[in-house]
């Protein structure tokens, strides 16, 4: 189960906000008891690059036997 404060994984590309699926977030609000999160996605440097509204089918829990990989955000 996501909870608030979880890092979780986009699964499919959120071209608007310049976001690709396997870019790590942060869930900032849980909505309808988890049919819907808040997650925001911050740069390394710390910086928010966006927060969107994701229906829980379009992330994932990050497992344990994953890293962080860097990459240029789009248009900045």
């Amino acid at each position: 189960m996501i909870k608030e404060h979880d890092r979780v994984v986009l699964k499919t590309a959120v071209p608007s906000e310049g976001l690709e699926a396997g870019d790590v977030g942060t869930v900032v609000h849980i909505y309808s008891d988890g049919l819907a999160f808040e997650v925001e996605f911050v740069t390394l440097d710390g910086h928010t690059a966006a927060v969107v509204t994701l229906e829980a089918l379009e992330v994932r829990p990050v497992s344990r036997r994953e890293i962080t990989h860097a990459r240029e955000l789009a248009g900045t």
